[in-house]
């Protein structure tokens, strides 16, 4: 089993995920707290932020020459979008729509593109 997960896809796969919950909460969390002084948030999301790079870098390297820049780049943004679109539910008690899942749907047919070895 901690093999696969060692495998350079899983594990890149796994550090971007693990790196866009950082992301996420450094560029969104601060929403709840309207009211903290907008210096004292943006120092918070930077280190934060210092999180999200020491998994998003390494993802990057240990996965590319598995993926093209351009596929890993891709992965990113469509676990972006899932880890949004729970973020936005869970934490912030914001509703998905059906026009936020069709938006979706098309980035996601979007990433078909990108995947899909054309001859």
């Amino acid at each position: 089993m901690l093999q696969i997960l060692y495998a350079p896809p899983i594990l890149s796969i796994l550090l971007l995920t693990a790196s866009n919950i950082f992301m996420t909460f450094a560029w969104y969390g601060h929403l709840k707290f309207k009211t903290a002084p907008l210096f004292i948030v943006i120092l918070i999301s930077w280190g934060i932020a210092f999180f999200e790079y020491c998994l998003q870098v390494p993802a990057n390297r240990i996965g590319h020459g598995h993926f093209s820049a351009v596929e890993l780049k891709t992965i990113q943004e469509v676990i972006t979008l899932l880890v949004f679109m729970a973020f936005s539910v869970l934490y912030l008690g914001e509703n998905i729509h059906w026009n936020h899942l069709a938006g979706f749907a098309f980035i996601a047919l979007g990433a078909f593109f990108i995947f899909h070895k054309w001859v």
